[in-house]
């Protein structure tokens, strides 16, 4: 009896104190590269490879700190996507004419746009953001569409110092640093969680939601900006496309922003948000050096966004989708 009580008494998060959260998604890191290393020892794992993952995922952390400052207070935008594509195409044009300087300026200053217009017409329109949102993907991909001409947009070799290592990881923890001294320093990083616990207790408190939630908006769509500037360098180039086939992008920076959603009362939710990325990457990859089918992997994705959103809904009781 004394042993099961001593076990019931056990709490982890009280043996490793504030390094519990770190721990626990390291742990969940190990545990997964252990499971696919078994089932596929030649052609998974190996340290150039987790390299190589960890750099394709750093790109989707940025998007999902950018979602943490709306979906924090209970909102969702699936135009993230559909900005990706169109802040990418406007970057690479200027960068014909201005070199870096276009696709940096470009690149975020379209995204910033975007984020002010979706605020904007959430706040104005009061009506659900997912309905907002979808309609303005469908726009936002028509616009791109119609920028690019029709034509795939290649960003030139000589503008390719985002596509790896030192300029991508650079480029990336410059933004995962921007949000985490936002998130602990500022008003906005405190009254976005504040109305995500409690919005109407936020606003008798004199916090103006409306406000606070346009510059949620704007901030995610800056770092998608920057999202958009590591994933055209990435790839190489971009293609626009219509008919919601840019939702698909939408998925994975939102998985990786529940991780730091459901680590935040453990760890900085920058750092869980990386390192949730870097696991989705993991898994990904693990069934893609099995050979299994891509329906497969969008059953496991699925499943894993289930998943994490029970767990997230359970550690942030106040959140509701708007």
């Amino acid at each position: 009896m004394e042993t099961k009580e001593r076990l019931r008494a056990f709490k982890p998060e009280k043996v490793f104190g504030k390094w519990y959260g770190i721990v626990l998604l390291v742990f969940f890191a190990v545990v997964f590269w252990g499971f696919f290393k078994i089932l596929t020892p030649n052609n998974f794992g190996d340290p150039d490879r987790l390299y190589s993952y960890f750099q394709s995922s750093i790109q989707y952390a940025v998007g999902a700190c950018g979602f943490y400052f709306i979906v924090v207070m209970g909102l969702f935008d699936f135009s993230i996507g559909a900005n990706v594509v169109l802040s990418s195409i406007v970057g690479v044009l200027l960068s014909k004419h201005f070199g870096y300087a276009g696709l940096l300026i470009g690149s975020l200053a379209c995204g910033t746009l975007i984020g002010l217009m979706n605020g904007f017409l959430y706040t104005r329109l009061k009506i659900p953001s997912m309905i907002v949102t979808v309609g303005l993907m469908l726009i936002l991909e028509s616009v791109a569409s119609f920028v690019a001409g029709g034509v795939k947009q290649t960003l030139d070799k000589s503008l390719l110092g985002f596509a790896q290592a030192p300029g991508n990881i650079i480029l990336a923890f410059v933004a995962f640093l921007l949000v985490a001294f936002i998130l602990k320093f500022t008003r906005i990083g405190t009254y976005c969680n504040a109305i995500g616990s409690n919005e109407f207790v936020a606003s008798n408190m004199g916090i103006d939601v409306n406000k606070y939630k346009l510059l949620g908006f704007v901030l995610l769509h800056f770092f998608v900006g920057i999202m958009a500037i590591l994933t055209v360098s990435y790839g190489g180039s971009m293609t626009a496309t219509t008919n919601m086939q840019t939702l698909g992008l939408n998925f994975t920076p939102l998985m990786g922003c529940f991780f730091g959603l459901a680590f935040r009362k453990y760890t900085n939710p920058v750092i869980a948000m990386v390192v949730g990325e870097f696991i989705i990457k993991i898994i990904f990859s693990g069934f893609v050096a099995l050979g299994a089918p891509t329906t497969i992997q969008n059953v496991v994705t699925g499943a894993a966004l289930l998943i994490i959103v029970a767990l997230t809904t359970r550690t942030a009781k106040g959140a509701v989708v708007k």
